[in-house]
């Protein structure tokens, strides 16, 4: 009886290492570890993109609160003529970086000279904090305030009962002031010469604003504004949309030279 021989299986020639973590066995092509590191690698790289936009665009927002423009949010009706309370104005901070001066009729926002602001300050919440380091709303802790000049250093003002404001003598045409309000009535302060490097600073609301004519009478640190604290000038209402407007100088500021 004759017996087949049998013969043993050749070797299979030896193939590329796996990958790291993948399966043993797994073969190049679709679907298999190149495809996987190909898919890996893009993802990272859209990731490290999308971080580095977001990380550009926090940076250039925090640039533009800082050097260029701010919104803030009118805290009262102090304005009103002109601003409600609640609108949105962006400010321009980039001119007074240039050393560009506040003019009369301009609306500025400025820091508090000390003692105008006495209420607590607001604790804010997690959005509002955020909005604040874009710029896009003013911090809850910031005490500032928002009036329009009247009156710059070496300037005088004549704000008496039953007359109309003057400035340098000649009386002002005010349109902007709220409809029923009086120009000096409500705190009526005589004849006051603005110093050197000071502003005179009024709400359009004469009879529900605590401006220099309040502050002069009853803040021991008198009614002037620092010219250095000033933040910028309210250019543009940008909120609410439907009453998106400039905020240009009036003209009868223009006849005071």
């Amino acid at each position: 009886m004759t017996t087949a021989a049998t013969e043993s299986e050749p070797e299979p020639a030896p193939g590329p290492e796996p990958l790291p973590g993948s399966a043993p066995g797994s073969a190049p092509g679709p679907g298999g570890w190149a495809e996987r590191l190909r898919r890996q690698v893009l993802g990272r790289s859209r990731t490290r993109a999308l971080l580095g936009c977001v990380v550009s665009a926090l940076l250039l927002s925090l640039l533009i609160k800082t050097f260029l423009v701010q919104v803030f949010v009118i805290p009262s009706g102090s304005m009103m003529g002109t601003l409600q309370k609640g609108d949105r104005v962006a400010v321009d901070k980039f001119s007074p970086w240039l050393g560009e001066r506040p003019h009369r009729g301009e609306v500025v926002v400025f820091k508090d000279p000390g003692g105008w602001l006495t209420g607590p300050a607001d604790s804010g919440n997690v959005v509002q904090s955020v909005l604040s380091h874009l710029g896009l709303m003013p911090a809850a802790d910031e005490k500032d305030l928002i009036k329009r000049v009247i009156a710059v250093g070496g300037d005088t003002v004549e704000c008496n009962a039953g007359q109309p404001l003057k400035v340098n003598g000649t009386a002002l045409d005010e349109p902007y002031v709220y409809p029923g309000a009086t120009p000096c009535d409500d705190f009526p302060v005589g004849t006051v010469k603005v110093p050197a490097g000071f502003l005179w600073v009024m709400g359009d609301h004469r009879n529900d604003s605590q401006d220099s004519r309040f502050q002069y009478l009853h803040n021991p640190g008198g009614g002037f504004v620092p010219v250095d604290d000033v933040i910028g000038r309210a250019r543009v209402l940008v909120w609410p949309a439907g009453r998106w407007t400039t905020l240009p100088v009036p003209p009868t500021f223009d006849r005071l030279g």
